[in-house]
């Protein structure tokens, strides 16, 4: 649908006085604070016929009119203007993520924490799934006889053992420990690295045994504990920023919407999306009819090239897209290349 010059500055102008006011919007509003050059007649008849486009409606207890899904959905796509996150924004968001690295499940936590804060409404991260994790193994000289076992997983997840080696092992010799692990290993998930493999790589190395035999031990527990399908936990921030918006003011709507709160499986199905880039679900497009309410705003975060995650904020249609929109598309390519740096520094 295309619209005129003038009915699109009519509709944006509409959209952001509803969005900073929460109040249905009139022509004299309109006319008085934001310059279109027309008089409030002119913007009368061109608000009626964006009314009969479906792009804006009335409320049944106001004169004004607001955005309608539709409405909404024409000005994210085509009326929306970008804004910029200032420096020190960046700075922060990149220092607390940064400094919590080295464990995925707190920077899953707290990248939500920080989202919520930041807009004001309510977020969702999708930790990343692990069963579909590529391993690869890394051996670090610790002490005389000892070595640290490094299995790397690609959703940035790292378990670490200290295994005997023996005192004739050099660090050369364990380099070529690691590039055949790794040779044989490479593309495989963890879930099928099953006894002929094991095999396979022994009969390799088998002049170095007695190593070998603690390895591959510790090797097959850690293998045997990726056999659980972890789905990813959703991790929810900011929830109550909702009873803040005037939409739920209603006791019945709040106890619907948080009740999909306490539903891991459909906030999963909220942020599981296949698509590149960010997704912006307005209103009557998500498919749970409790949010017909609600706007959600998500984009997936990656490790090399391969999805493992996904970041999103919930709320109400008469949200600051514009603003929600910069945040989670900033805090998923900060968070994918801080986790790729991660990764490649591992190698």
């Amino acid at each position: 649908m295309q619209i005129d010059e003038r009915k699109q500055k009519i509709l944006k102008a509409i959209v952001q006085d509803y969005i900073a006011t929460a109040e249905p919007v009139g022509s004299r509003t309109i006319s008085k604070k934001f310059e279109l050059g027309v008089s409030p007649a002119t913007i009368r008849n061109e608000m009626s016929d964006l009314e009969e486009m479906g792009l804006i409606e009335q409320p049944h207890t106001s004169a004004g009119r607001i955005p309608s899904d539709a409405g909404y959905r024409y000005y994210v796509d085509y009326l929306m203007d970008p804004v910029q996150l200032s420096e020190d924004d960046k700075k922060k968001i990149n220092k607390e993520i940064s400094t919590r690295l080295n464990e995925i499940h707190e920077v899953m936590e707290y990248t939500g924490k920080l989202i919520s804060q930041v807009t004001c409404l309510t977020s969702l991260v999708l930790e990343p799934k692990t069963k579909n994790s590529v391993l690869k193994l890394h051996f670090l000289p610790y002490e005389e006889g000892k070595a640290i076992m490094v299995m790397v997983k690609d959703n940035g997840k790292v378990e670490n053992s200290v295994v005997d080696i023996g005192e004739d092992i050099t660090p050369e010799e364990l380099q070529i420990l690691a590039n055949i692990f790794n040779e044989k290993m490479s593309g495989t998930k963890a879930q099928d690295i099953k006894t002929v493999l094991l095999r396979e790589i022994y009969g390799e190395l088998s002049r170095k045994r007695r190593m070998l035999d603690g390895i591959l031990g510790i090797l097959g527990r850690m293998v045997n504990e990726f056999e659980e399908v972890d789905e990813g936990k959703v991790y929810l921030g900011g929830a109550l920023n909702m009873l803040n918006q005037p939409e739920f003011r209603d006791l019945d709507k709040v106890k619907d919407l948080f009740q999909v709160f306490e539903e891991s499986n459909k906030l999963k199905e909220l942020l599981n999306h296949d698509q590149q880039g960010l997704n912006i679900s307005i209103g009557s497009e998500n498919i749970e009819q409790v949010l017909k309410d609600c706007s959600i705003i998500s984009a997936t975060y990656h490790i090399n090239g391969k999805q493992i995650g996904s970041i999103g904020v919930l709320g109400p249609t008469r949200m600051d897209y514009s603003r929600a929109i910069t945040i989670v598309d900033y805090m998923t390519k900060s968070l994918t290349e801080m986790l790729t740096k991660k990764y490649r520094r591992t190698k």
